[in-house]
């Protein structure tokens, strides 16, 4: 529904102003600097050509797609968050330990009771741990519409607990970005452009899912905006 919303907002644009405004937009710039990346992905140089080697298609159907359910059996990622290392902690304690700063854990648990979070997406400092949320930065959906609709479940469960592909971010921004694409939706804080580029391209090569014509466009943009 979110991604029909988008594309009807943007044919309404190109009616008023006689341009392509989303397929047009440049890559932002200026913002917070935020290096941190999750262990795993490639540098610029690397992400630009593994760009070029994915397939070009359109997107696929979201029928036989679900996500929330009661107890994870009928969700075609699997439930969130799973132990995949099986070291006690789900995958969104880890991303949030990995993430945050100062952080305190529950008394003898991994869950993370406080931190604090500088947001790759805006550039903001959020300090209640409610308000952080995980993000897939190539959405669940975005997969399945991309190749995973094809997978076994256990290769979605996988992929949907890969922490190159989980960050922290402020929970209302990761709301409003839902299943947006690059070129739908990049990140206000236009310093992180390259890195969010990076990241993108790192899971869509490494599990050999395709990218629209629009979406690379969108993603060459943000990595000509890495430092050479």
């Amino acid at each position: 529904m979110l991604r029909r919303t988008t594309a009807a907002l943007a044919a309404l644009l190109l009616l008023l102003t006689g341009c392509d405004v989303v397929g047009s937009l440049p890559a932002a710039s200026g913002g917070t600097t935020v290096d941190r990346v999750p262990e795993g992905t490639v540098d610029g140089p690397t992400a630009q050509t593994l760009l070029t080697r994915l397939a070009v298609a359109e997107p696929g159907r979201m029928s036989g797609y679900a996500r929330d359910c009661d107890n994870g059996a009928g969700c075609v990622f699997g439930r969130p968050w799973e132990d995949v290392d099986g070291d006690g902690c789900d995958q969104r304690s880890q991303v949030l330990a990995r993430d945050l700063t100062d952080v305190r854990r529950k008394e003898g648990r991994c869950a993370v009771e406080s931190g604090s979070l500088l947001d790759p997406y805006t550039g903001d400092t959020v300090t209640t741990v409610s308000k952080i949320q995980i993000d897939h930065v190539v959405p669940l959906a975005e997969m399945w519409r991309s190749g995973a609709a094809a997978w076994p479940r256990e290769r979605r469960v996988a992929a949907a607990n890969d922490l190159r592909n989980l960050l922290a971010v402020q929970g209302k921004v990761n709301q409003s970005k839902g299943d947006q694409t690059p070129d739908e939706w990049m990140p206000s804080n236009g310093a992180f452009a390259c890195q969010y580029g990076r990241v993108y391209v790192t899971v869509k090569a490494e599990y050999g899912l395709s990218v629209t014509a629009a979406e690379r466009g969108a993603l060459e943009r943000a990595l000509a905006t890495c430092a050479a």
